[in-house]
Order: structure tokens, then C-alpha cells, then sequence
């Protein structure tokens, strides 16, 4: 029988962790990144530069309309983290980028409320659409280099991730 609802009743609490990714929007045409600063209002690194990047929730998931079921018990949701990420995209930035994306680097992490984080980074390339910061989140954005993301003070860690991502799409190019 098909679950009727996401729950972690049923989990083992040394197993949970909040699921977290980010995306670098890369734009070929001038090999350069899409970063945005964080409102002074912010409670997490106000006023810093960084990329567009959310959490994956219960909620973005209906069980009802699974992709598809295994043996009528298992309810199998396709490309979730892309999904996630096309969505922050439109809704911090106001862009589209690309269904396709690369794999940076992932890392785990505690938060200070002792919550644990999986955290994972990708590149997905510039689609279309005009930036417009997400009001009351971000103040403003910049397309930047490898180079001009040193001007910029950034969440610690965004500068190298930026710079590797550079380098991986100008590789693949």
C-alpha cells in the first residue's frame, strides 16, 4: 500500500538531517556567475553576497501524484533537487536556467540550534529572464569573474566555490 503522507514518525533521529542546496548560475556567453546580496534584515549573514540555494521540504512533494510507485508501496519523486533549485531560481532571482546541472561539491554541517545539514552545490547554466532580486530577501546582484568575486564580501567559502565552478565550465566548454 502506497504511503498517504510524508512523515518522520517513524524515523530513526540519528538518521534526519535538513537536505540544503545551492546552485551557481553560470552565464557561457561571458563566463560569469549570478551572485546576490542578502538583505541587511536577514537573520543569517546579513548583508553578505551569495547564491541562490533553499531547503527541501515536505511539502514540495504530493504524495498523491507520486512519478512513479514501486510495487504499489514505494512512491518515487524524479529529479527533486533540480526541481528545487529551478524553483529558488525564479523566486530569488526571477530567471530560468537549464534542466541540466553538475555536480560542485557537497559537505555536512551542524547548526548552532544543533540541527544537522546535508549541504550540496551545483552549476546549471543561464537560461532566460531579466534578475530581480527577491524582495525582502536580497538587495541587490552582480554577474561576476573568477576575479571581480574577490570585490565582493561574500559568505565565507562562495568565492571558492564560484572560482571552481568557473574552471569546471570553462573546462567542459
Amino acid at each position: 500500500m502506497l504511503p498517504s503522507r510524508i512523515s518522520t514518525d517513524n524515523a530513526k533521529p540519528e538518521k534526519l538531517f535538513y537536505f540544503v542546496a545551492n546552485v551557481v548560475v553560470y552565464r557561457a556567453k561571458d563566463a560569469r556567475v549570478l551572485i546576490l546580496k542578502r538583505a541587511e534584515t536577514e537573520k543569517v549573514f546579513p548583508g553578505l553576497w551569495g547564491m541562490i540555494g533553499g531547503k527541501l521540504e515536505h511539502q514540495d512533494f504530493d504524495i498523491t501524484h507520486p512519478d512513479r510507485t514501486l510495487n504499489d508501496e514505494v512512491a518515487n519523486f524524479h529529479r527533486p533537487i533540480e526541481k528545487l533549485l529551478q524553483r529558488e531560481v525564479l523566486e530569488e532571482a526571477g530567471i530560468q536556467i537549464k534542466d541540466k546541472m553538475t555536480y560542485l561539491k557537497s559537505l555536512m554541517f551542524v547548526r548552532p540550534d544543533e540541527i544537522p545539514v546535508m549541504f550540496a552545490v551545483f552549476i546549471a547554466e543561464y537560461k532566460s529572464g531579466k534578475v530581480r532580486p527577491e524582495k525582502g530577501a536580497f538587495s541587490d546582484y552582480a554577474w561576476v569573474n573568477d576575479k571581480e568575486i574577490l570585490d565582493y564580501q561574500c559568505i565565507e567559502g562562495i568565492e571558492e566555490e564560484i572560482t571552481e565552478a568557473i574552471k569546471l565550465c570553462r573546462q567542459n566548454a
